[in-house]
């Protein structure tokens, strides 16, 4: 492990072309919803408060569900889509559309419900009372809907740092139910559908292809890399209180084709892990023969890590994520990290030619939390880099575009990549916006649950 060979990487940039051919695709896919659902109206469905009702029910039930469908598109961590825009950013738009699709569905249920109690001239929930007694695909609709609720809310932060890992994941796996349950909801009962055998049809294929998608790239293929890769636990490595680093070797890893500051998702198939996969970055960039994660005790799952013996097989769902040297535009950079937060920093510096203009600001609460520093000591013996270790509290080394300037003087002229908890990464992007970094050159990573 010790006589390790690493590629340079070449700065490329990011690309926009896959991403805005992505949204051209999703809008014209929404035009084509709306305009299943507005085919044939007529005039008369604007002349009483029920009808529009009714008609407003069936247009955000239509458009809501097509939303939930492309969230799950999002997330099926699609090869070519994810790496040419980078799982930042499709899980940045999952988030940012996700709401709204939710809201949508909800509006649904109240305009549905509302033009029925007005049409049959009864209240609001007797009319509810009646149609989930007397109507097919009523109540699976309904209940379709509150699995979405569910996983809605406990996707807000206040929710998710309640929860651990484990229970977020098996609450978002119903998800799938609730998709089921809302497309035989949908075509039973859409008018849409039932006078459209076609577009009940193009639906199907809609529906079909997300979840076909998620299925086969966020399990089958991860199954079939495991099988081929033969990946297993090399040795486990204390890094310090509560850390330890995973060394994993196989068969062929060059063909991964992974970089330094890229993640995996890693199912370490004990009794105890083997049913959920967590996400660690690459720690050290790959060199053909071993990948290496470092792990900090935060939790049951990665507390569990530093038991496993050597001879684990392991399944790696990836390798994702645009947090690599690749991404920056040119050879001026500055690295900052925050306690475990470096591991994919120190990958992404090993990684950047010996000619680069570096600097790494790693701020720690204490002397002990600071990870990998003789590591980190040898890099910064390159010419050009500093590596400078901010130890202690929040205010004594605050993020504010003063205190980077003052640190790394060549910032506002350089690419900017952070990987720390989301007050750090968010003051970080903050003050360096401030300073005048185009935000095409910040690089950070939203992989976390």
């Amino acid at each position: 492990m010790s006589n390790r060979s690493v590629a340079v990487a070449e700065a490329k940039g990011k690309t926009r072309t896959v991403g805005n051919f992505t949204a051209a695709l999703a809008g014209i896919g929404l035009g084509v919803t709306l305009m299943t659902e507005l085919h044939g109206l007529h005039v008369s469905t604007f002349t009483t408060l029920s009808s529009l009702f009714t008609f407003l029910g069936r247009v955000t039930g239509m458009v809501g569900t097509y939303g939930v469908v492309i969230t799950l598109f999002l997330v099926a961590r699609i090869p070519w889509l994810e790496r040419e825009v980078g799982l930042d950013r499709t899980v940045f738009w999952h988030r940012k559309l996700a709401p709204w699709s939710l809201l949508l569905v909800g509006l649904h249920v109240v305009f549905i419900l509302l033009g029925y109690s007005m049409t049959d001239g009864s209240t609001f929930w007797a009319e509810t009372w009646t149609l989930l007694r007397h109507t097919r695909w009523i109540l699976p609709g309904l209940a379709g809907f509150m699995l979405m609720l569910t996983a809605g809310v406990t996707s807000y932060k206040v929710a998710r740092r309640r929860l651990s890992y484990e229970t977020w994941w098996v609450i978002h796996l119903y998800t799938y139910l609730a998709v089921a349950l809302a497309y035989a909801h949908q075509v039973t009962l859409g008018n849409a559908f039932i006078s459209h055998p076609l577009a009940a049809k193009m639906w199907l294929a809609l529906t079909a292809s997300a979840v076909t998608s998620l299925i086969a790239f966020r399990w089958v293929l991860p199954i079939v890399r495991g099988l081929k890769y033969q990946l297993r636990v090399h040795a486990i490595v204390p890094e310090g209180p509560g850390v330890v680093s995973i060394w994993m070797t196989g068969n062929g890893l060059k063909r991964l084709k992974a970089s330094g500051g890229q993640f995996f998702c890693w199912r370490f198939m004990t009794p105890e892990l083997w049913w959920h996969a967590h996400p660690y970055s690459l720690s050290a960039p790959p060199d053909g023969k071993y990948l290496r994660i470092t792990v900090k005790d935060l939790g049951d799952h990665s507390a569990a890590l530093a038991s496993i013996h050597a001879g684990t097989r392991v399944i790696a769902e990836g390798p994702y994520g645009a947090f690599t040297a690749a991404r920056r535009h040119g050879d001026r950079v500055v690295l900052v990290a925050a306690g475990v937060g470096i591991t994919p920093i120190r990958a992404v510096l090993e990684e950047l030619p010996v000619y680069a203009t570096v600097d790494v600001l790693y701020r720690a609460r204490s002397n002990e939390e600071v990870v990998l520093k003789r590591e980190l000591d040898v890099l910064a013996e390159r010419p050009n880099t500093n590596v400078r270790y901010l130890v202690g509290s929040r205010k004594e080394h605050p993020m504010d575009p003063r205190t980077l300037l003052r640190l790394a003087p060549h910032i506002a002229t350089s690419d900017v990549y952070i990987c720390g908890p989301d007050a750090l990464t968010e003051a970080v992007r903050h003050s360096v916006e401030v300073i005048g970094v185009p935000s095409s050159h910040i690089h950070d990573e939203a992989f976390a649950f």
